[in-house]
Parts: C-alpha cells; structure tokens; sequence
C-alpha cells in the first residue's frame, strides 16, 4: 500500500492504493502493461485530481537523465522527470537556451508540457509548443515514438495529451542560442494605465507580468523581463505608464521576503535564472496556498479584468495575489490558447478551501462572456458541458486517446468528468 501521499502544495490526498517507483523503461513498460488503471506521477504540481486514479500511480522521479542536444537539429531530449530549472542550467552551459519558462523551475517537464502550463511573452505560447517528439509507454506496454516529423497535423492533438493517450517517459524540445535578461520590477500601476495601454505595456519587454490583489486604483507591480542588449532603454524608465521603479526586489505580494525571487532592479542573468519568478534553490511553498487561472482571449483582456474588479470586496481576504500575463496562441488540441491569443488571471489563493469553493463559480460567472478556459491542472468549477465548446478539437482528441487506450486503463475521473463527459 502507498504512503498518505498529498501534492506539493497539501491541498490535495492521492486515492490511488498503490504508488510505483520504475528504475527504467523495461520496468515502467511491465508495470503499465499489468495494471487495469494507471496515471503518471510527476512533481505533484497539480491542485486537482488529475494525476489521481483507483489504480496504480507511476512516479517518474527516477526518469531525471538528459540524453543530449542535438545541435543540428536545435533540440535537447530529456527524461520525463527532468525538471525545468535543471536542464535550463544543462543547456545554458553548453550555450543554449528555451524561448520560455514558467514561474517555478521546479516543475517537471513531461507534466507541463502535458497540461499546457505557460510562461509568459508577447510572443511566447505554453510550455507545450516547444515539444517536437516525445518517447510514451501505451497502455498495453509498448514503447512508441511520437513526433512531429512523423505524425503530423496529429500530433497537434498528441503534446497536451492530459495524460490520456500513454506515460510519457521522455521529450525531446526545441531550443536557441542562450541570453541574459534583466528584470525591472514597477510598482503601482494605475488602473487607468492598464485599461488605456494595456497591448503597449504588455508588449514593452521579452516577458511582463502584471501583479494584483484586485485593491484600489492601482496593480501593485509590473514586472517587465528584458533582454540584456536592450535593457539600457528600460534601466532608464525611472516611471512607466504612471508606475515608479522599484529600487529594492520585490515578492509579488509585496508583502513576504524576495530572498527566494529571481532577482531584480536590472541584474543581467542567464535566461533559465530570469525568466522563472522564483529561484530553484529555494524549495517552493509546500501546503499553505491554492491556485486557479483562467485564460481568456486576449482581445478581450482588459474587459476580462475589469469584470473580475467587481469582485474584489469578496476576492481580496481569500488571496494572496494575482497574476495577470500574456501567452501566445497555439495549434494544440486541448491547450487553452488553441488558436487563440489568451491572457492568463491566475489567483494564488489562501488555503480558506470552503470560500474558495465558492468564489470560483462567481469569477468564473464574471469571466463566462470572454469564454473563459481553466488550466486543467488547477482548481476550478466548471463542468464539461462549459469547457467542452472552448475545444473544438475535443472529439478529435477523444477519438486519438481511445485508439491509443482503447480499455480506458489511463481513464480517471478527472477525465471522464472534464473531457469524456
């Protein structure tokens, strides 16, 4: 039997009776192969039960090798459980570099590409659109090779595959040249600013975050992440739009220590130590925090923001902050920018569970006419029949994951209430 297992943020208890931990592909193929009902296990960053099943979980923990780049071609392939912030620091010193990152380095790669977890950028879409093949086990054991190459306009429908076609056990991404970014961090940013100039702001560097508790006529902080050769013009904004330059780091909320953020005020850096909000030598918050985002087109983004405003008398003692960031669209079945340029308004929330429960539904009421989607992995309330018309690939999707399980052996209830219906 498995150890009492929660994610990492606490929030959530895994059901699943047994946990196993392959040492190689061999093993992992058996084990899969065996099993009536199984799902990936990978960093536990998920909030929700998707990583859950009332069969065996599979830890991908011992899958942390980097098999190589391949110059030519411009990739690096790595295991399933390599994490960002460790194969970013593996590329870097061979003087290479990915185009994007998440806030946390800490997350495994396999996890977020399948779930299409993002950066941000002007011109950067998730995490997934950098995959160009990937090594999976099938549920009948087999080891198949995917990629993009040899599949086509269909492995589209593969990359964000929510774990329902297979484990995948290894990706190869695409990489460039390695950079240095410098990290400016403005503070009190007037609301007026945002509704005015919104595509100006967030187009004003590499990457740009805005920070919020929904309070005031002001968004606390902007953090504009710049690419070092063209980091002289915004060392020399000391105001922007109405925000003034922070002379000392911050933490997004203002509030706790900045010891574990990525540096600021304009200190160069290699990308892989920038473009994440927090460092990876600091182990994140591990059980006092909850988080949802929704992703809206971003044509509709300053009206998206302004309707969650509304609720600010009943967000604000439930949170700790919110982020506000572009993402680019992408041609990926299930991911939430499919086609579609979005903005994402993530909630850190305090772990008040039972009010949290009940404010979803009223941001995601407020968020319904700019056709709102929420990161799979994370807490939300709609159900299918809302989610399921923002997919417009889904039955192809649906159709893709019963040729690849035709048995439903990686079927949970987290996909047969949110994807299968």
């Amino acid at each position: 039997m498995a150890e009492a297992r929660r994610n990492w943020a606490g929030n959530y208890s895994y059901q699943a009776p047994v946990v196993r931990y392959p040492e190689n592909i061999e093993e992992l193929s058996q084990m899969v192969a065996r099993a009536p009902h199984v799902r990936a296990l990978g960093t536990r960053h998920a909030f929700n039960s998707m990583a859950d099943t009332s069969g065996e979980q599979i830890s991908l923990t011992k899958f942390d090798r980097i098999s190589g780049i391949d110059c030519e071609r411009m990739t690096v392939t790595a295991q399933a459980g390599v994490r960002y912030g460790h194969l970013g620091k593996y590329l870097h010193e061979r003087g290479y570099a990915f185009e994007n990152l998440a806030s946390l380095p800490h997350i495994s790669i396999a996890g977020a590409c399948a779930t299409a977890t993002h950066g941000s950028g002007d011109k950067h879409g998730n995490l997934a659109t950098s995959v160009v093949a990937m090594e999976m086990v099938k549920a009948d054991g087999q080891v198949v090779e995917l990629s993009r190459e040899s599949h086509g306009e269909v492995f589209d429908g593969m990359v964000v595959h929510l774990g329902a076609l297979g484990i995948v056990t290894a990706v190869t991404l695409k990489i460039e040249p390695t950079f240095h970014v410098q990290q400016f961090v403005y503070e009190n940013l007037p609301i007026s600013s945002m509704e005015n100039h919104f595509e100006e702001i967030v187009s004003s560097a590499y990457s740009v975050s805005f920070f919020t508790n929904w309070q005031g006529s002001k968004i606390a902080q902007v953090w504009r992440k710049c690419l070092q050769e063209k980091a002289a013009t915004a060392a020399m904004l000391r105001t922007f739009f109405g925000a003034t330059l922070s002379a000392v780091d911050l933490h997004p909320t203002g509030s706790q220590s900045a010891e574990n953020c990525a540096p600021q005020c304009g200190v160069a850096g290699p990308w892989f130590e920038r473009l994440p909000h927090f460092k990876m030598e600091f182990t994140p918050s591990s059980g006092e925090e909850l988080q949802s985002e929704y992703f809206v087109p971003r044509r509709h983004a300053v009206d998206a923001i302004l309707a969650v405003t509304e609720l600010r008398n009943q967000i604000t003692p439930h949170l700790f902050v919110s982020e506000i960031r572009t993402i680019a669209a992408d041609n990926l079945w299930m991911s939430p920018c499919y086609q579609e340029a979005c903005v994402g308004i993530h909630f850190t929330w305090k772990p008040h569970w039972p009010t949290v429960r009940k404010l979803l539904p009223a941001i995601e009421e407020k968020l319904a006419p700019f056709k709102a989607r929420p990161h799979w992995a994370k807490l939300f309330a709609m159900n299918h029949e809302q989610i399921s018309p923002s997919y417009p690939r889904l039955n192809d999707f649906k159709k893709l994951a019963t040729e690849f399980d035709p048995h439903g052996k990686f079927r949970n209830d987290f996909l047969k209430r949110y994807v299968f219906g």
